[in-house]
């Protein structure tokens, strides 16, 4: 699932490419994908790309009429969801994609290049909406303060304890909350956990202290990291730049590169995180559910 350093770079790497051009064409190919009908998609097409950016885990790409650089903004917002991805072309067909495929949406630029959103897999999850404001896609307007900050700088200490005051879930859990905090996904909590030394069943609410700064340091240092990886990096490569960087997060059976001990799951119907028990348990294996049933 792409998080905030992979949106941050989508939106950085579209803005690069086609920021200035044209929008020459938009084809929606899953009946599922646009979650909103007005303006159409063909709207976008004749405007100008001018900046691409993110809320959270969505993308976001605004766009202006034509000439008019103080117009009204169109905004194509994006959620890539579990297994959604954005794959850029410098030449990029003009022949409609195929409706039910892996392709969801097409947009076209007047330089030859544009992109596709897709989703692998048979559950549908990619949303893509069309708004003169972000805060018109619900799940935009719900999410909690940014998990890099109002600055991209990093979130501060206080606003972390605000967000976490009386929490009763587990951190894990309430990391990963959109509500609580934009941006933060299943990997890179495990990350930042992990780098924290803290374990994800821990109460949230509950964190005070040394504990609670070392969260904050390791929120900071974990995606800022992860940012710094992705600079530059063109779309087809993000994956592979995010995969490179994490130390416990589909590790599962491999030393833990910090004390050497093995990566232990945790599983659930449809996800699994990992952790190191050493680092953060005190040795202890979490319960796991579906090991447990198993054993039964």
């Amino acid at each position: 699932m792409p998080e905030l350093p992979e949106v941050s770079a989508l939106a950085g790497f579209v803005a690069e490419h086609a920021g200035g051009q044209h929008i020459v064409g938009v084809t929606v190919a899953s009946l599922n994908v646009l979650t909103t009908y007005d303006p159409p998609a063909s709207a976008l097409v004749g405007r100008v790309l001018v900046a691409g950016g993110r809320y959270g885990k969505f993308l976001d790409l605004v766009t202006v009429p034509d000439g008019e650089p103080d117009g009204q903004p169109l905004h194509l917002t994006v959620h890539l969801a579990r297994a959604g991805w954005l794959r850029w072309s410098d030449k990029i067909s003009a022949v409609p994609p195929k409706m039910g495929g892996p392709i969801a949406l097409r947009v076209r630029f007047e330089g030859g290049g544009g992109f596709d959103v897709t989703e692998a897999g048979t559950k549908k999850s990619v949303a893509a909406a069309i708004v003169t404001d972000p805060s018109q896609v619900p799940g935009i307007a719900r999410l909690g303060p940014d998990a890099m900050g109002d600055d991209g700088t990093g979130l501060t200490l206080d606003a972390l304890k605000s967000a976490l005051a009386g929490r009763t879930g587990r951190i894990k859990n309430v990391l990963t909350d959109q509500t609580v905090l934009a941006g933060i996904g299943n990997a890179y909590s495990d990350e930042i956990l992990h780098t924290a030394k803290i374990s994800p069943f821990a109460t949230a609410g509950k964190l005070d202290g040394a504990v609670l700064e070392s969260l904050h340091s390791a929120i900071v240092s974990v995606l800022s990291g992860a940012i710094a990886r992705t600079v530059g990096a063109g779309a087809a490569r993000l994956k592979g730049e995010k995969r490179t960087g994490l130390r416990v997060h589909a590790r599962t059976g491999l030393p833990c590169p910090v004390c050497g001990g093995t990566v232990a799951e945790v599983s659930f119907a449809d996800r699994s995180f990992q952790y190191c028990p050493t680092c953060q348990t005190g040795g202890k294996l979490l319960a796991d559910r579906r090991m447990s049933r198993l054993i039964k």
